[in-house]
């Protein structure tokens, strides 16, 4: 069975309709449908059930299409690799970060391949761990930066620690809270913001503010860009909890203050570099990587 035809058989078990399965082959219905009885055909098989308005695999059919998905991957991978053998390419970049490396690592990553490498195009998105992983396993990713324990464990990734980043709870200057030690439970009168935090987390720090054995510490507002956060702790008397590097101008221009809280736990981000298995990086990809890692450890701690 050739490469062409494993990807028919991939497109029905995700598309779930000749139809569709067909329009994203750019095949007629009749093309595909003939495609598809050719693979049971040459395996011997029948691959999937078509007695229903839904199409789904039989448990052989399941099967070969999880070996096609690997087999189609690897051949990209090929492709990839070759290209970049043959023409030498440092080649362009594309990759994600979470809202924490947005804030401390994205802006020096960035000048340091402008001043570098002037001649390549770097394409990055800035979301949280389950949007950037989609994009990742759709192959418009390199690579993804973010907190490792956003993270579903998966055998198709592979998670490379870069350091820990440590956070802290800040408020506009003037806030109540702001120029004594406070405790964690007082935070709760005013409302605390965060990206989207581990529920690990958040269960912790609800059993040190005090609240029910099992319940979480409550996010007033649950964003992933810092900006926004900034901007209401600015405006208004919520506490927001950010990563202590991405901090330093707003603290120096007076605006935000860093509040002394006495009674949490540490606040930190574990950082990780989240790839595809068994696909290899760019040259450009590799020093993005490297300088990532040297800077993570230079602001925070190693991992």
């Amino acid at each position: 069975m050739d490469l062409k035809r494993m990807g028919h058989l991939v497109a029905l078990a995700d598309t779930r309709h000749f139809g569709r399965a067909a329009e994203r082959c750019h095949l007629s219905q009749p093309a595909f449908s003939r495609s598809i009885l050719v693979a049971e055909e040459e395996l011997g098989l029948q691959l999937f059930n078509r007695s229903t308005p839904e199409v789904t695999c039989t448990d052989a059919g399941a099967f070969v299409v999880e070996r096609a998905r690997k087999l189609l991957f690897e051949s990209r991978c090929l492709e990839r690799d070759v290209t970049m053998y043959r023409e030498r390419l440092i080649g362009d970049i594309a990759f994600g970060v979470g809202p924490y490396p947005a804030a401390t690592l994205l802006q020096s990553l960035l000048c340091e391949l402008r001043s570098n490498y002037p001649g390549i195009k770097t394409r990055v998105e800035v979301n949280n761990a389950q949007y950037l992983t989609e994009h990742l396993r759709n192959e418009s990713l390199d690579f993804f930066v973010a907190d490792m324990r956003n993270l579903a464990p998966a055998a198709d990734l592979t998670v490379t620690p870069l350091g820990n980043l440590q956070a802290g709870y800040y408020a506009r200057s003037g806030h109540p809270l702001a120029g004594a030690p406070t405790r964690l439970a007082s935070l709760l009168a005013y409302g605390v913001g965060s990206v989207q935090a581990p529920e690990e987390l958040l269960l912790a720090l609800g059993q040190f503010a005090g609240l029910p054995a099992g319940t979480a510490f409550p996010l007033v507002v649950t964003c992933d860009d810092l900006h926004v956060l900034k901007g209401v702790a600015l405006a208004t008397d919520t506490v927001i909890a950010c990563p202590v590097a991405g901090m330093v101008a707003n603290v120096a221009s007076g605006g935000l203050v860093r509040l002394e809280v006495t009674d949490t736990p540490a606040l930190f981000a574990q950082m990780g570099v989240v790839s595809l298995r068994g696909r290899s990086f760019s040259a450009m990809a590799e020093f993005a990587v490297g300088y990532l890692g040297t800077l993570a450890q230079q602001l925070g701690s190693p991992p």
